[in-house]
């Protein structure tokens, strides 16, 4: 963990990507990423869910699991899906399970409202990864995803969150869709990286979820994100091209 303070302090950016899956774990391993996060985004981009919600730590376990094993150097962060770290000794629990099924850290979401789980978790060896700003687990609370810190108000509860988790022991802190001024503000207050997504330029580092960023999930693709490649475009091509192979050779 100290490493990504030393990136932060040298002004390096650091790169995070989603992986739920061996093949995938691996080929972004083998690109050189820094962060490899098993997110509970899984939910939406491979299991078909309507968000985050329905994700449980059964099924984070499980991908972990598969993920762990096609990482050699990157980092590789699980996350604590809904309702796995209600108190601190079920944000333990949870955090242990992940990190048996070869995560080197947890990722969880909260803030102030959660330093109590945070250094709970980390009392016992585990690094922590905090995400503040928009929740993904408080969707259908918040009605829908909206971006964070427009206001002053917002922007100092943002920032109180961000220094609560940096004092309990968090190594990082993902901030979702905070306006960059917020964003940049939170970055130059803390000795801990920021990684950003959907938050700016101004953040220490940038993470996306892989589908987004090589369209592998045609159905949605975030505002802030540009695909770099298009899958989906090359699935259905392929698949075409197999039937119409097959059906003239049947004839």
């Amino acid at each position: 963990m100290h490493d990504f303070r030393e990136l932060k302090k040298r002004g390096e950016k650091i790169t995070a990507l989603t992986a739920y899956d061996y093949p995938t774990a691996r080929l972004l391993d083998e690109s050189g990423i820094d962060i490899i996060l098993v997110g509970d985004s899984v939910g939406m981009v491979v299991l078909g869910y309507e968000d985050t919600t329905e994700v449980t730590l059964a099924e984070m376990v499980h991908h972990t699991r598969a993920a762990a094993r096609g990482v050699k150097r990157a980092l590789l962060v699980g996350d604590l899906p809904i309702h796995s770290y209600d108190d601190a000794p079920q944000a333990v629990a949870s955090a242990r399970a992940l990190m048996e099924a070869g995560a080197h850290a947890v990722k969880l979401e909260g803030g102030a409202s959660h330093v109590t789980q945070i250094a709970a978790i980390i009392a016992e060896g585990i690094p922590v990864m905090a995400h503040i700003g928009m929740l993904p687990q408080s969707v259908r609370e918040e009605g829908g995803y909206k971006v964070k810190g427009r206001t002053r108000a917002e922007a100092e509860a943002l920032l109180n969150d961000a220094a609560a988790a940096e004092k309990a022991g968090a190594f990082a802190v993902v901030l979702e869709i905070v306006t960059p001024e917020t964003a940049r503000q939170i970055t130059n207050a803390l000795e801990i990286p920021t990684i950003g997504i959907g938050s700016g330029s101004h953040c220490d580092g940038q993470i996306l979820v892989t589908h987004d960023l090589i369209g592998l999930f045609p159905w949605f693709t975030p505002k802030f994100v540009s695909p770099e490649a298009r899958v989906a475009d090359e699935i259905r091509r392929a698949t075409r091209a197999f039937i119409r192979r097959t059906m003239s050779a049947e004839i």
